[in-house]
């Protein structure tokens, strides 16, 4: 049994989180980027934080697009991997989004729901703060956060996957205000129990965050598509900040 208070501190940096989330296809984060800088006419040069980046996938890819990237991760484990792709404008370091971040630049992404994990939302408010204050003068952030309400009226409770060898049975349920994935296995000979929580934000929290520490919202979609956000049917909520 695996019990931390912070749990993305454990499980984030297992081998065994890698391996159920080997198969990620990771071509429609790439189209969704490619729309953002598009719509957003972001410059090449612009300085890109990429906010909670695992393995450096997208810091990457944005890098070969010509922009000055920093990925930054919780996660030793992942950090010490994308370490290997850095150039004189692609760096990686080990970093707490809890925490002030040392430099500014002109673009913040946190995506594909890297938000929303404390039970205190002291915490949450201080890591859009630490965001806002890590832009240059007319920087922008992007928040791609899941859309709370479909995902609870779509949840499926129990899913089985068989991967390396490994068999993950998970449960998904909501509980004291989060949305819950169980994940057990057995796997080197010990039985495993983790935990993935994520807040059950929706519009109306995250915005009364937003609005505490003086951020605006510039535009929010529903979708990686950018299509207009609604909240029975969008599959995700996702923020421009400026």
């Amino acid at each position: 049994m695996t019990k931390n208070k912070d749990w993305f501190v454990s499980w984030f940096d297992t081998s065994y989180y890698h391996i159920l989330y080997k198969h990620r296809d990771y071509s429609e984060g790439q189209a969704f980027l490619e729309k953002l800088i598009t719509f957003l006419k972001l410059e090449k040069g612009d300085s890109v934080l990429d906010l909670g980046c695992g393995k450096g996938r997208h810091s990457i890819y944005l890098n070969s697009l010509g922009f000055k990237v920093i990925g930054a991760d919780l996660s030793k484990n992942s950090i010490e991997y994308a370490k290997q792709f850095e150039t004189e404008t692609l760096q990686f370091e080990e970093h707490d989004m809890r925490n002030f971040f040392n430099s500014k630049f002109d673009v913040i992404l946190n995506l594909f729901t890297s938000f929303g994990f404390f039970e205190d939302d002291a915490e949450d408010i201080a890591i859009l703060l630490n965001i806002k204050n890590g832009l240059n003068p007319n920087g922008i952030a992007i928040i791609d956060f899941m859309n709370a309400k479909k995902v609870i009226s779509t949840l499926v409770s129990e899913e089985e996957l068989t991967i390396d060898g490994i068999t993950f049975k998970m449960n998904r349920y909501v509980k004291n205000g989060f949305i819950i994935k169980e994940i057990n296995f057995d796997a080197d000979g010990k039985h495993h129990t983790y935990f993935e929580k994520v807040k059950s934000l929706d519009f109306a929290k995250i915005n009364s965050y937003v609005n505490s520490i003086g951020f605006k919202i510039k535009f929010t979609f529903g979708n990686y598509q950018l299509e207009d956000f609604n909240e029975e049917t969008s599959d995700r909520l996702i923020l421009v900040l400026e």
